[in-house]
């Protein structure tokens, strides 16, 4: 018998070159009167912010401007992004950036709405209240946080990140101009491509999958194994920009409706404990946790198998299972993705402290396999 499922997206969402144009009509048909736009200093420096600001100069609409977002949002982090919102007395949210602004963002809309400390909200569909209007423009391939109900923040009490999942959190808007994306450098390229990657096969083998997951995890990987490495090669192609920004958006629907695994469980800790850029954490946990699963969900890696490229006719269902791994690793190891953990300063004596918050982690729920603490232990070291 199969599960019930929910399937949640933002209502609008906007794709291809220029349709960045359209910011200022939807933000009048949102009912914005004065928005905050929560990015970084890394957009603002590099004219991004000021593209935003002057689509609203230009429709006289008044903003507020937070580009103090850091990496791996934290709940400090977050509480002044709710000081700046308060204190310019704003009544809608733009996001623009990666999934650091995205989540940020979420984050002061939710606190915003709901009061409270951002930890209240750990877990899922913890908020009583809906975020004010939220526009989410996004500036990379990867994260798919500009469609997602999901929000990570890291809690400076004890350096984990926390997941808090509550489809109250989902913009009102998405969008995905690829002309945003071109000047993304080649390792941020890579990083975010393997990111999407990861939400793909993860919610393609999670035990909360679906037909519709299903198709649009498929579809992700095809294209991520089609236009990565061209994104990463040659950053002003346009269709290749245009193609992955679809790709992390068909991940993103796939793993916000069917969930993620051990891959995001794991990688989480790593971000929160030593700040590492969560999409190489995934690429190089990624082929681990593969691994570990493969006895749970054979036949889905042979299709994922097969979705990246791989010819596995003739092959038995392990065999072509085996070949996922095989093309995950070849992917990351094009486009540059560093090899061992070790690599990024990341220490045995806190695997220990990290397993026991992985596990604790809600995306650890909907992994195919279930995984003990020594289990987990294990694919840390192997990626070291």
């Amino acid at each position: 018998m199969s599960k019930n499922a929910s399937f949640f997206m933002p209502g609008v969402s906007l794709f291809g070159a220029n349709v960045l144009s359209e910011l200022a009509d939807r933000v009048t048909a949102l009912g914005g009167v004065k928005p905050l736009i929560v990015t970084d200093q890394g957009m603002t420096q590099m004219g991004y912010t000021k593209q935003i600001t002057d689509l609203l100069e230009a429709a006289s609409i008044k903003y507020a401007v937070f580009d103090e977002t850091v990496p791996n949002p934290t709940d400090t982090n977050v509480e002044q992004g709710v000081a700046a919102y308060q204190d310019n007395q704003c009544d809608m949210l733009i996001s623009l950036g990666g999934g650091s602004a995205h989540d940020c963002c979420k984050a002061v809309g939710l606190l915003v709405a709901n009061g409270g400390s951002i930890a209240d909200y750990e877990g899922v569909d913890q908020l009583k209240k809906a975020l004010p209007p939220y526009i989410a423009i996004n500036t990379t391939a990867g994260t798919a946080s500009e469609l997602t109900r999901f929000t990570i923040i890291t809690n400076t009490s004890n350096h984990v990140k926390m997941a808090i999942v509550d489809w109250r959190v989902t913009p009102d808007l998405a969008i995905n101009d690829p002309l945003l994306m071109m000047k993304m450098p080649p390792s941020l390229t890579a990083a975010t491509g393997m990111d999407a990657l990861t939400h793909a096969v993860e919610a393609y083998v999670s035990t909360d999958a679906n037909p519709i997951t299903d198709a649009v995890a498929l579809q992700a990987m095809r294209l991520i194994a089609k236009y990565l490495r061209v994104a990463v090669a040659r950053g002003d192609d346009l269709e290749a920009r245009d193609r992955m920004a679809y790709a992390q958006y068909l991940a993103g629907m796939a793993f916000n409706n069917a969930g993620l695994g051990h891959v995001h469980a794991m990688s989480h800790q790593l971000g929160g404990m030593y700040n590492l850029p969560h999409g190489v954490c995934n690429a190089l946990l990624l082929p681990h946790v593969c691994e570990a699963n493969l006895m749970a969900a054979q036949e889905r890696y042979a299709d994922i198998a097969e979705a990246l490229g791989e010819n596995t006719y003739g092959m038995s269902v392990r065999e072509a299972a085996e070949m996922a791994v095989v093309a995950i690793r070849c992917l990351s190891e094009d486009v540059g993705i560093p090899s061992r953990l070790s690599e990024l300063g990341v220490k045995d004596e806190d695997i220990e402290t990290m397993v026991k918050h992985a596990q604790e982690d809600v995306c650890a729920v909907t992994n195919p396999r279930r995984l003990n603490d020594k289990e987990v232990a294990a694919i840390f070291r192997a990626a070291m």
